[in-house]
């Protein structure tokens, strides 16, 4: 009933405005009474699809990069498009969980894979994200720690791609990793 009195208050005039209405107390007619909730449900029909329609062009990003450090000074975005598949020898260690594959044809430095659980992979840039790319910023990989060689020693979880010592620091750049079937798939 308030947008019907709403309604009412906002014309001056009603029964100019098309509103048939008593003159004296500007009751609205069983009749338009309908009429203008039909008009005022059809306003916020097309209210609700806008603000639907707000809501989704700022939700989603054009990038849908899982790659936390976007905004890291230090290294580039390399186009990264890897199809391993796990029937190779060179691949095959991704068949069991708790193994990776470094993969130097792409990425920086190169690419770490490593499997979770034979479903969730990750795959992780080897160039240290805390350093410009040099002779010694490309990671070495002994179990789930990537090592950078650089004086600070950088150390990064491979599962997580965190800082071990120092959560402020940029984590590693991260790819994304999917298994079809036999075939492990990095691409960001």
């Amino acid at each position: 009933m308030f947008f019907f009195r709403l309604y009412i208050l906002k014309h001056k005039n009603p029964i100019q405005d098309g509103i048939l209405a008593d003159k004296d107390t500007k009751k609205i007619l069983v009749a338009d009474f309908y009429r203008i909730f039909a008009l005022q449900f059809t306003h916020m029909k097309k209210l609700v699809a806008a603000l639907i329609i707000i809501v989704f062009f700022f939700a989603c990003k054009g990038d849908d990069n899982q790659n936390s450090n976007n905004n890291n000074p230090f290294l580039t975005i390399p186009i990264v498009s890897l199809n391993l598949n796990l029937n190779l020898p060179e691949y095959n260690p991704l068949k069991f969980p708790g193994n990776s594959v470094i993969i130097t044809s792409q990425g920086i430095k190169g690419i770490v894979v490593y499997n979770i659980n034979n479903e969730l992979y990750t795959a992780f840039e080897l160039s240290d994200p805390n350093h410009v790319p040099n002779s010694c910023s490309k990671m070495e990989i002994e179990g789930i720690i990537a090592t950078c060689q650089c004086s600070d020693e950088n150390k990064y979880d491979i599962v997580t791609g965190q800082h071990l010592d120092d959560q402020s620091l940029f984590p590693m750049q991260q790819y994304r990793a999917e298994r079809t079937g036999d075939v492990v798939h990095v691409f960001n």
